[in-house]
Formats: C-alpha cells, sequence, structure tokens
C-alpha cells in the first residue's frame, strides 16, 4: 500500500517541480492590449522624423502597462521583447542627436572675430566724427521754440542723439517723415528718416548686418549724430494725439553702441557705409569652404555648399546656388535678401548644421531617358522623337534636410527642399526660403 501510495504522489512533485522550474509568463490578453499602445507609440515616434518637440499621445499608457508587466513577469521572453522595444522608442522621442564638430560651428567664432573688429573701428570712427565740430552741450531739454532766442538756439549745431528708436517711433507727419525722440515734458526732437542722409547710413548698417553681423535684428536702437535744423509742428507718433513743437534732426551718421557706425556720403552712390565697408569682403575670404558650385553637383552637394554659403556670409555664392529663374527682378532681389536675414537669424539662434539625404529626382517635362521601364519598349529613333517632340527635360529633386543644435540635438522635423535642373545642366536650389 505504502509503495501505491509513493507511485501516486510522483506525478504530482513533478508537476510542483516544473511549475518552479518555469518562470511566469503574461497571459496573451495582456501582451496584446500592451503591444496595441507601444505599437502607436512607436508609429507616432516615426512620423516625429527625429524631433523631440512632438507630443505623444500614446507614450505615458506604453511605459506604463510594459512596466507593469516587467514587474509581473521580469522573466518572460515575450515580455522582455516588449520592454527592450520600449526603451528604442522612448529614446528615439528624445530626438535625433548627431556629433557636431568645431568646423560645423567655425562660423560662429569667425564672425565674433570679426563683430569684434568692427566695433572697435566703430568706436573709435564715433569719436573721430565727433571731434573738431561745436556740440549741443545740453539734448534734454530741449529748447523751448516758442521762447527761443539766439543764445538758445540749437539750430546748425551738431547734435548727439541717443535712444533713437527704429522702426517703433518711426511716424509720417505733414512736413515729413519722422523719427520721434522725447516726451511733452522735456520737448521733442524729430529725425528726419524721408531722404538720403538716413536711408543711406541705414542701408549701409542693413549691409552690415547681411556682410558680418547675422544677429543684428530689424529693430534699433540707434544714436545718431546730426545737425539741428529750424522747428515743426507735429503730431509725433501714433501713441501721442497731442501736436508739438520739435526741432528737425538731419542725420550724417547712425550708431548701434558697441556694433557698427554708418555715415552719410553724398558722393557715394550707395548713399553711405559702414566703417572700412570695403575691407571686409576680403577678410572673409579666408573663411570659406566654399567658392563655387561645380556643374556636376549633385543635389545634396547643392544643398551642402547653399547651407556653407550662408553660414560664412559669402552673399555671392548663396546667389549662385538660387534658380536664376527666381532672381530676375528687384523684387526678387529684395525676396532674396529678406530670406537671406531669415536664414542668418535662424543659423544664429535655432541652428548651428544641417545634413541632406533621401534624394528624390523626377522628370517634370520632356522624355525621361533615365525611365528603363519606359524605354524597354522604345527604339532609338522612338526615344529621339519623343526628346525633340516633349522639349527641354525639367527635373526637380527634393532632398531632405535634419538640422541640428550646438549639443548635436535635431531641430524640428525633417524640411524637404525643391531643386531643379534644365536640359541636363546643373541643378539650383528653387525653394531657397525654406528652413533647414
Amino acid at each position: 500500500m505504502m509503495k501505491k501510495n509513493i507511485l501516486m504522489l510522483l506525478p504530482l512533485l513533478a508537476l510542483s517541480y516544473n511549475a518552479a522550474a518555469e518562470p511566469r509568463k503574461a497571459s496573451t490578453r495582456e501582451l496584446g492590449y500592451t503591444e496595441y499602445y507601444l505599437k502607436e507609440f512607436e508609429a507616432e515616434v516615426r512620423r516625429a522624423q527625429g524631433s523631440s518637440n512632438t507630443m505623444f499621445r500614446n507614450k505615458n499608457e506604453a511605459l506604463k502597462r510594459v512596466q507593469a508587466l516587467m514587474q509581473s513577469y521580469p522573466e518572460d521572453p515575450a515580455v522582455l521583447a516588449l520592454y527592450e522595444r520600449t526603451r528604442a522608442a522612448l529614446m528615439m522621442s528624445k530626438g535625433d542627436y548627431q556629433a557636431v564638430t568645431p568646423a560645423m560651428m567655425a562660423y560662429l567664432n569667425n564672425e565674433k572675430n570679426l563683430r569684434e573688429k568692427y566695433a572697435q573701428l566703430s568706436v573709435n570712427k564715433w569719436k573721430e566724427l565727433q571731434q573738431g565740430r561745436e556740440l549741443l552741450a545740453r539734448v534734454f531739454p530741449a529748447a523751448d521754440p516758442m521762447k527761443n532766442t539766439e543764445q538758445t538756439s540749437p539750430i546748425g549745431k551738431t547734435i548727439i542723439l541717443p535712444d533713437v528708436k527704429y522702426p517703433d517711433n518711426q511716424f509720417v507727419g505733414g512736413s515729413g517723415e519722422y523719427i520721434a525722440v522725447g516726451k511733452p515734458s522735456t520737448g521733442f526732437y524729430f529725425v528726419n528718416i524721408g531722404g538720403r542722409e538716413w536711408v543711406g547710413p541705414y542701408e549701409a548698417i542693413k549691409r552690415f548686418r547681411r556682410d558680418v553681423d547675422g544677429s543684428l535684428g530689424e529693430s534699433h536702437n540707434f544714436t545718431v549724430l546730426g545737425t539741428v535744423q529750424g522747428p515743426v509742428m507735429e503730431i509725433p507718433g501714433n501713441r501721442r494725439t497731442n501736436m508739438a513743437w520739435g526741432w528737425v534732426v538731419e542725420p550724417e551718421a547712425l550708431y548701434i553702441d558697441g556694433r557698427i557706425v554708418a555715415t552719410f556720403d553724398a558722393a557715394d552712390e550707395k548713399g553711405g557705409s559702414y566703417v572700412e565697408e570695403e575691407k571686409v569682403a576680403a577678410i572673409k575670404e579666408s573663411w570659406y569652404t566654399e567658392k563655387d558650385v561645380p556643374e556636376n553637383a549633385t543635389p545634396e552637394r547643392v544643398m551642402e555648399i547653399f547651407l556653407a554659403a550662408i553660414k560664412e556670409k559669402n552673399y555671392e555664392l548663396y546667389r549662385k546656388c538660387i534658380n536664376p529663374e527666381r532672381r530676375k527682378t528687384e523684387t526678387a532681389e529684395s525676396l532674396l535678401r529678406y530670406h537671406w536675414d531669415l536664414h542668418q537669424e535662424r543659423l544664429h539662434g535655432e541652428y548651428v548644421h544641417a545634413v541632406f539625404s533621401d534624394t528624390k529626382i523626377t522628370v517634370v517635362k520632356g522624355h525621361d531617358d533615365k525611365n528603363d521601364l519606359e524605354n524597354f519598349f522604345l527604339d532609338d529613333s522612338q526615344r529621339n522623337q519623343l526628346t525633340r517632340m516633349l522639349g527641354e527635360k525639367v527635373e526637380h529633386a527634393t532632398v531632405q534636410s535634419r538640422a541640428f543644435d550646438a549639443n548635436g540635438k535635431q531641430v524640428g522635423t525633417k524640411n524637404a527642399h525643391r531643386l531643379i535642373r534644365k536640359g541636363g545642366g546643373r541643378w539650383y536650389v528653387d525653394n531657397y526660403g525654406i528652413r533647414f
């Protein structure tokens, strides 16, 4: 009887041993629900294309479910597989990264050195402009035009007028276009911006931003050196409704403190220049890593040269990269300069480098001699006939860019850049305003 009982217990002992030896496994239902949320999270990460600025709706739910499974079934191979997938997706959701080398950021250091050089030149020039001039001793309070005497008159004297905000305090009055400086309690000066005396130096400041200092914005706080003219009565600006007397100031030089000074020159065809403007091109020549666009450059290579031209402030090379059809008129050239400024701001505040990939080329006009599927059915005479009949071949290329900040982190998602080529010539950037 004892032997029989022992034999009956053996299967039960074997089952107990196997249960202790094998790890606990998650149910198919638990795995299915968890994988559903994980797949949704993985899909969101793929759509983000390396960006970390996306809100992932299924992220937390996927993480919590995988965490719960790991805590309950830490040795289940299926759960471990979900865990590894979750780790990979989580890292990808934080954004793509790339090693940023010193060469990629050399343009910032070059510009910093040049900016400091021109800042010192401008300090010296500003002092030089004031030498030998009869400066108005007291700017504010301004002389009252209604009580002005020969002894108090500022007319004809040189004034150093600070805090000239443009375009903030710009207004168009009955006698001209001005920038208002002052307030009712201290009196006003109206800087005349309707003539070449203002436009010449101001355009020079804009060239300085394009040539040297991409960090300068559109709105500036100038110090103006000029000559005081006669008084006028105006409504000084949109925020003030009362009419007031003020002294007109004819500008001769504009100074952004510690940055740049530009002067008016009636003999200069540009109307003015910034200090040592004629020397800046030679200084920058040593920076350039790209100086031309090869005829056989691929679309990705053209985009690399285009980016280098912007980073290194090579405006002429920037123009050479762009479709000639997009720069035929003065309005078109103005648009080129506008987008140049935008690119400069982004490369000084958002990202420092970009890489290009995933080029796709399509023929939008003419016979596609690279279409092997169609050409399989055509003989040489038919191909030649199609070439003549369909006219000049026009191709479009789409190149994807990814931008990275100084820490190597991807900024935003991929952006598509379109290039164009006609008649088998070289590639040109067509939608040149797209961010990297």
